[in-house]
């Protein structure tokens, strides 16, 4: 409702003694003027300008008469001051205007500046008026007197003796009345019944009292403590009187009344403040509720305030304000939701931690509209060790204006039916609306959307547009709008304001005419005709209907109340507007659809219809009365109706009407009336003949049936005229604000499938629910409340200590207001399925199953449950949790809330959720069936701690196959680290989190220098000290990285690797070659020691033609085809060869060092990037840590644009090279290195277009490299005929040649080859000639194994220098040396395809070989 904003101001008052300090502060009714008491000055001060007009100074022989002056009260009219003395005097004094035009503080304009001319009124509002203070009488009472009240004409003073005198303002003398306390009946009740008793003792008097217009009585507090109100029998003050009290309180200090809520807030000497208000019936005080800090909020402080000192509600009487003896501010909601307290947070202590002083406020008042709370404050007495010149600055008396934000609805109720939160300060309003604005400007698609929209018939389903979501959460800040200074300078403040539905334009009244601004040009509109502005008297708020401005004025020159409609797109002026008269002053209006509905000061309720007119060019809008209502009879006073809303909301719920266009209609009227919710419905129990009419304009609206209450204490209502079959429940409902009692919402009861409802059944229910914020704008389709809270800053680090204890920015924060949001549906749901409501709970969630936060919904309704049930002393005879957890297994995301809602509860309540919910064993596994693979592994984090090692270890072997199988690699990882943390015996530690941190956790390039990517150097020649990630690491995290440490549980590793190389089978033996590829780098598998071991078995290729279609599907590779000039192309003489495998290493050579850095890379199976992979989470890094003496360093140097053959450092393509899935890389081809001859381009070209992705060629060579190093000739032949490259084919059948190799492998190449061949004759020609080119080597081959030879051991290559694979455990060494997720996939391309094989055997093959590979520059 209310937020402070910024620092406060400080106003100094003339310098003096500190006996001359002033300490008390008192506005005038109007606000305009406040007077401030010293013990013997008067000073007035005028509002805007914040400054002092005249001080009256009481003769020291006089003040020693009168005593030091002690209250002020102002005359109802502002033109006398009432001044009571310590010596039981009053002083009276007149206020006179100055003789003459005169103005203090008056603004000086240059010469021919605009407002010089033509502003009537300039110099009244510019600048303070020249008043000056005469005392005109003296009255001695003879006693102290405790209190001054001003009733109407009247002033009412109550004495220390027990007395009250009535004084006339005037003619004094024969007005004098007193009334003896003594005299008073004072009882429970007023009902004639009872006889009230009488105080009884002497010497009781009142000490504060307060008169409440609306309830003809005034509120007193006793000086023993007690409270009571006291009210005339007859219509006039005379001697009788009669009290009632209620019996609890006993410890009264002081009293404030609310007059619109007829509320009396008696604070208490405990500190609390106690609401009454009166039984309508029995005229007994009711207890309200109460205002108190709780020890939950304010542990240290709460029952240390002392007794309230003041209570001051707001000009609007939304909002109160308290302060206690031992200081300290608090601002409530008028039902006591607390909205600021000053005693705790940034208010209480400095940024060093150090406590402050409350600030002890003597005196407070509030300025015009509740902008401004001027506060004498009693700074403490306390000797500080405050240097002299702060002790000066201290003595300088001096008043504080705290500056406060309000909201809209405390002056403007109408806009209650809005989505939009805004509010107004002094000068500017903020709107948490402004990006929907900056994103539609007038050009954009979705402004000139919006338009057509507004002119459907608002009936229709999307007819009242609701701003977008993100439009009205957004971000924290709000779109602040300056008012327009032109129109502030003559009409400050700001009464009214207004936003429209779409939230691009709002209007602001001031004291005189009104202003709009549109959020889409920035730009206001003022009326053009200055004495049309100062004409009219906004009464009664405004609204928007589409693109009009309706308001209720008062038109001064014609002294006529008017109901005006302007038109926004057409100049400010009244020869646009159309003017209704209206017979008595509107206080309340608001519009529903098509209708305006306005309450008046009689009491009487006006309905109007409004219609857009258009008359050629100039567009306006009818208005046409269409039923008055008088509520005199219900209604004590006009000025108790809070709000006054249409709705469509009635008991009946349009199932049960006859037609389902009713249901929509204006169905009730909702008005609050001091807090009290009354609705009126239409009466539909007569005959409905009407409706049947031609012209359903003319016909006569149903009459109201009489009010029904609905609610009690309500501050806000929110209804919606919007309409969606899909949430009925939420659109259809009412919203209520009910301060300090959280929020109501009275929901509509649907019966199911359209059956007919039970008669016995209500078809409406209230439920209520707590927020933690302050509800301002309900969203009804998103279930989101929005609301504002003031937040703090400190800037008090920024001044030294002593230099400046008393600067502002030291003693106070700095106050902002901060947009917030709240989920509301997880209450309602709760609310419902405790009512056995379980049917209408699940037609609510499933309507809003769609929202983003839903399953947040869900899990926050099962958490609040269970913290309760299972954290309760006493047993719960009914408990929902049984209820909660079946409502939520309705929904899909069932066991995704389950298992969330689990894991943020602590382990202690698990046992008595999971008895509600069902075995965690059995979620497990219907996450399985489910596919639901990563809710499964938070459910086997779950069975680890509540099951036997065994079970988990069960449970995890099952989601680990099933995870291989889908390819969730990062699951994998896990799973592979959470089976062994188990063997290991950890199984303590939940494996959800890595526990260590790596060294390198600096990023992916730390780790590039540790890594041995370097074929050509000895292992042996590199030293250990290299390496620093030796056992670095708690747990293992590759496979086979601890393979061989003597800590790492060699069982445990077995039983993973063998589900493991169970996996890599079935993808060879289904030519999966890609899958394969993914695999082993995702999970660092050590792909070529397990090939050499299956050379003979799953590696072989069965059938060559099955293999070469697989292949080229999956690698999305196209079937050669014969181009038309393939007679006469390069490709025979090999000359393609070079500039062709140039192409591809200027394609590569730059990709392959910066491939993967780009972390965009497409992310198919939730995998990362190896980017992270390499630092938070290790999964793969210790794998080499037990291999440290083999490491060799390798250094990445960046590529020049020439520099186009050489490679930073040959790069180790093992297979441990982390691929990401499904795309291995991301290269983006680069052909700015290449030069060629036209010729050549279209022969290159036409190469291409039989080429696949390069992506896929990489991984083809990666792939051929890999097999190649496990001697799998077979699979080398199938890839060198996908890449048609015979220099792969000849390099085969060289090896096969120079070593021994396995007569029975060379056997099924050649009928391999021959079945390809037969294939590629009947099926697809465009092999045949690549067969041709490799036919002599074919010839070879039948040749050897027609010879063959019988080969010792294999021997896949003579690795040049390298002694790495003399033995098959130095190559397994090798191979896990380089597990590291670093890509190193492709670095060599199609060079190091295996060239180091070639590298001594052959020099003649060498060289024919080389002619297609990279020069590689080994580091």
């Amino acid at each position: 409702m209310y937020f402070l904003s910024g620092w406060p101001k400080r106003l100094l008052c003339a310098p003096g003694s500190p006996a001359e300090a002033p300490f008390h502060i008192q506005s005038d009714p109007q606000r305009a003027f406040f007077a401030v008491l010293a013990p013997a000055r008067l000073s007035i001060w005028y509002s805007r300008p914040s400054v002092l007009i005249v001080t009256y100074k009481e003769p020291a022989k006089s003040s020693t008469q009168f005593g030091s002056y002690k209250q002020t009260e102002w005359r109802p009219d502002s033109t006398m001051i009432a001044v009571s003395t310590a010596n039981g005097y009053i002083l009276f004094f007149h206020i006179i205007s100055s003789r003459g035009d005169k103005y203090l503080y008056e603004p000086v304009y240059p010469k021919g500046s605009p407002q010089m001319k033509g502003m009537p009124h300039f110099k009244e509002e510019q600048c303070a008026p020249a008043l000056n203070l005469e005392m005109s009488k003296i009255l001695d009472l003879q006693a102290p007197i405790m209190s001054l009240q001003s009733v109407l004409e009247d002033l009412l003073v109550a004495t220390s003796d027990g007395f009250l005198h009535l004084i006339h303002w005037e003619g004094m003398t024969n007005g004098r009345k007193a009334i003896n306390l003594c005299t008073v009946p004072f009882s429970v009740d007023l009902q004639s019944s009872r006889v009230g008793s009488f105080l009884g003792f002497t010497d009781v008097h009142i000490r504060d009292m307060e008169y409440c217009a609306t309830l003809d009585g005034f509120a007193v507090v006793f000086n023993d403590g007690k409270v009571g109100f006291i009210t005339p029998v007859s219509s006039r003050f005379t001697a009788e009187l009669h009290g009632v009290w209620p019996q609890d309180v006993v410890d009264g200090t002081c009293v404030a009344i609310n007059n619109k809520y007829r509320l009396m807030a008696f604070g208490c000497a405990s500190g609390s403040v106690q609401v009454y208000t009166i039984d309508n019936t029995t005229g007994a005080m009711l207890l309200s509720h109460k205002l108190e800090l709780t020890a939950k909020q304010y542990p240290d402080i709460w029952n240390k305030t002392g007794a309230v000192k003041l209570i001051r509600w707001s000009p609007d009487n939304s909002v109160v304000i308290v302060t206690w003896e031992y200081g300290g501010l608090s601002l409530w909601s008028v039902f006591g939701a607390q909205l600021l307290c000053t005693l705790g947070g940034d208010f209480a202590y400095r940024s060093d931690g150090t406590k402050k002083d409350p600030l002890k406020i003597n005196s407070m008042s509030w300025g015009a509209e509740g902008y401004h709370l001027w506060v004498i404050s009693g700074f403490t007495s306390q000797p500080t060790d405050i240097d002299a010149d702060i002790r000066n600055i201290v003595k300088q008396p001096s008043i504080l204006l705290f500056q406060f934000i309000k909201s809209v609805l405390t002056v403007n109720p109408c806009m209650s039916n809005q989505e939009q939160v805004l509010l107004q300060g002094e000068d500017r309003l903020y709107l948490n609306c402004g990006e929907a604005s900056q994103a539609q400007n007038p050009k954009s698609s979705s402004h000139s959307q919006l338009k057509p929209s507004r002119e459907k018939s608002p009936f229709t389903d999307g007819g009242f547009e609701s701003q977008g979501l993100s439009t009205l959460l957004g971000h924290r800040h709000w779109h602040v709008v300056q008012i327009s200074s032109t129109y502030l300078e003559s009409n400050w403040p700001i009464r009214f304001s207004a936003i429209d539905k779409l939230g691009q334009n709002i209007a602001v009244v001031g004291k005189f005419g009104f202003a709009h601004y549109s959020l889409l040009t920035k730009k206001w509109k003022l009326f053009g005709n200055i004495t049309q502005e100062q004409n009219m008297i906004v009464t009664g708020g405004l609204a928007w209907w589409n693109d009009f401005m309706v308001l209720a004025c008062y038109n001064i020159s014609d002294r006529q109340e008017e109901l005006r409609v302007y038109l926004r797109t057409s100049n400010l002026d009244n020869a646009f507007a159309h003017v209704t008269k209206a017979q008595a002053e509107t206080l309340l209006l608001s519009v529903f659809r098509d209708m305006v509905i306005v309450f008046r000061a009689d009491c009487s309720i006006c309905l109007y219809s409004i219609e857009r007119k258009s008359d050629g060019s100039n567009t306006t809008a009818g208005i046409q009365v269409l039923q008055e209502v008088s509520m005199s009879r219900y209604i004590p006073h006009p000025f108790l109706v809070v709000s006054v809303t249409l709705t469509s909301v009635s008991t009946e719920n349009g199932i049960t009407l006859k037609m389902p266009q009713q249901a929509r209609d204006a169905e009730s009227i909702m008005l609050n009336l001091a807090g009290q919710l009354i609705m009126m419905q239409r009466d539909r129990s007569g005959p409905q003949i009407r409706e049947k009419d031609s012209n359903p304009n003319q016909r006569k609206l149903l009459p109201f049936c009489p009010p029904v209450v609905l609610a009690q204490s309500v501050e806000n209502v929110w209804t919606t005229c919007r309409a969606n079959k899909q949430k009925r429940h939420l659109l259809e409902a009412l919203w209520l604000s009910c301060g300090g009692a959280g929020m109501k919402v009275w929901l509509p009861l649907f019966p199911r499938d359209h059956r007919k409802p039970h008669s016995f059944l209500s078809q409406r229910i209230m439920l209520p629910f707590h927020i933690n914020i302050y509800p301002l704008a309900v969203l009804f389709e998103d279930a989101l409340v929005l609301g504002a809270v003031n937040d703090t800053l400190l800037y008090d680090s920024l001044y030294t200590r002593n230099s400046a204890r008393e600067h502002l920015e030291v003693l106070f924060p700095f106050c902002v207001v901060e947009r917030t949001s709240q989920i509301y549906l997880h209450h309602i749901l709760r609310q419902l399925l405790v009512r056995n409501l379980g049917e209408q709970a699940l037609l609510l969630a499933q309507s809003c199953a769609a929202l983003p936060y839903f399953p947040h919904v869900l899990e926050l309704m099962l958490h609040e449950v269970l913290e309760e049930e299972a954290t309760s002393r006493e047993p719960i005879p009914d408990p929902l949790l049984p209820t909660v957890a079946k409502f939520i297994t309705e929904f899909p995301l069932f066991l995704q809330t389950v298992v969330h809602c689990a894991r943020k509860t602590e382990y202690a309540l698990w046992n008595y959720l999971f008895a509600a919910v069902g075995n965690p064993k059995d979620l497990f596994e219907e996450c399985l069936m489910a596919q639901d693979l990563d809710t499964a592994a938070s459910y086997l984090i779950i069975l680890q701690n509540m099951e036997v090692p065994a079970v988990s270890r069960q449970h995890a072997t099952l989601l680990f196959n099933t995870a291989l199988e889908q390819g969730k690699w990062d699951l994998c990882r896990h799973m592979i680290r959470f089976l062994k943390a188990i063997g290991s015996g950890d199984s303590e530690t939940p494996p959800s989190t890595p526990t260590a941190q790596e060294p390198s956790s600096s990023g992916g390039f730390e780790f590039f220098r540790n890594r041995s990517i370097s074929l050509s150097q000895s292992a042996e020649n590199v030293p250990s000290s290299k390496f620093s990630l030796q056992k670095t690491l708690s747990m293992p995290s590759g496979p086979s990285g601890k393979r061989w440490s003597k800590d790492s549980d060699c069982a445990e590793n077995m039983y993973i690797d063998m589900m493991l190389w169970r996996h890599a089978r079935r993808l060879l033996e289904d030519v999966r070659l890609k899958d394969l590829g993914c695999f082993a780098a995702q999970l660092g598998f050590e792909l070529i020691s397990w090939l050499c071991k299956e050379r003979t078995r799953a590696a072989r290729v069965d059938n060559f033609v099955i293999a070469l279609k697989r292949l080229h599907k999956d690698f999305l590779w196209p079937l050669p085809i014969i181009p038309a000039s393939s007679i006469s192309s390069p490709f025979k003489n090999g000359k393609y060869r070079t500039v062709g495998e140039q192409l591809l290493k200027s394609q590569a050579a730059n990709p392959f060092l910066s491939l993967e850095i780009d972390t965009g890379i497409s992310n198919i199976q939730r995998s990362q990037s190896w980017f992270s992979n390499i630092g938070p989470t290790h999964h793969e890094i210790d794998t080499a840590s037990s291999h440290g003496p083999q490491m060799q360093d390798a250094f990445l140097s960046p590529l020049s644009k020439g520099d186009e053959c050489s490679i930073g450092s040959a790069t180790d393509l093992t297979e441990s090279s982390s691929m990401v899935d499904g795309d291995w890389t991301m290269v983006d081809e680069n052909f700015s290195t290449l030069s060629l001859t036209q010729s050549e381009l279209e022969h290159i070209s036409m190469e291409l277009a039989s080429k696949g992705p390069h992506k896929s060629q990489v991984q083809l060579r990666y792939l051929l490299h890999i097999f190649m190093e496990a001697g799998c000739l077979d699979w080398c032949i199938v890839i060198g005929l996908i890449l048609r490259e015979s220099s792969i084919i000849s390099q085969v059948l060289t090896i096969s040649q120079s070593s021994e190799v396995d007569g029975e492998m060379l056997q099924n190449i050649k009928t391999g080859l021959h079945a390809v061949d037969r294939w590629a004759s009947t099926d697809c020609p465009g092999y045949k000639p690549f067969l041709n080119i490799i036919k002599p080597q074919l010839q070879k081959l039948s040749e050897i194994t027609e010879e063959q030879v019988q080969p010792d051991a294999f021997q896949p290559a003579a690795m040049g220098k390298t002694s790495e694979q003399t033995s098959p455990r130095a190559e397994e060494n090798r191979g896990s040396s380089c597990h590291g997720s670093i890509p190193q996939i492709e670095a060599g391309g199609n060079s190091v395809v295996s060239r180091k094989e070639e590298d001594i055997t052959s020099g003649d093959e060498e060289e024919h070989f080389q002619d297609g590979t990279y020069d590689c520059s080994v580091s």
